[in-house]
């Protein structure tokens, strides 16, 4: 971060020297964006209904799973019966089940993600524009998020922890 610096100016008067500075004052604001974020109320529906929704992906995927294994063992039982053609047939049936079943999965995962990145979309303004309502009625230039060690530190004398400040607006809406 630069600051320009702007000179200092002297004023004489008799025996005594005024210093007087035209450095701006820089506020610094910082807080716990993830600690924020957990503590809205909304956060736990979002973690619920994405609960729900893994849950049903994976419901699905027991069952394609155990559709597969069914179609496996039958067809280990009866291969040494099958005729070659028909032999070849259920092998290209399993690979094709097979890779139905990965694409599926990966596409759930996928799918997981989205729902996530979306449900979460309408937190995250609102937690931004907390921390800018805060940060505007603190008078600060900056905001710093401490999570994930971003900022390894912060001289509490030129900086103001506003994690409470922008919890507490969050939980009045």
């Amino acid at each position: 971060m630069m600051v320009a610096s702007l000179p200092l100016l002297a004023q004489e008067s008799g025996d005594t020297t005024i210093v007087v500075s035209r450095q701006p004052v820089i506020c610094i604001g910082y807080l716990s964006y993830d600690s924020a974020l957990v503590s809205m109320p909304e956060y736990e529906n979002v973690q619920q209904q994405m609960k729900d929704l893994r849950a049903a992906y994976d419901a699905e995927m027991k069952r394609v799973e155990k559709e597969f294994n069914q179609k496996y063992e039958a067809f280990l039982e009866g291969q040494k019966d099958f005729p070659r053609t028909i032999l070849l047939k259920r092998q290209t049936e399993l690979q094709e089940l097979l890779e139905r079943n990965i694409q599926f999965k990966n596409q759930g995962r996928s799918d997981l993600h989205k729902a996530e990145r979306e449900a979460m979309k309408p937190l995250q303004t609102k937690l931004k524009e907390a921390i800018a309502k805060v940060a505007q009625e603190q008078g600060l230039a900056l905001v710093v998020n401490t999570d994930s060690n971003a900022c390894p530190f912060i001289e509490p004398l030129m900086a103001v922890d506003i994690t409470l400040d922008v919890k507490e607006l969050l939980n009045q809406k």
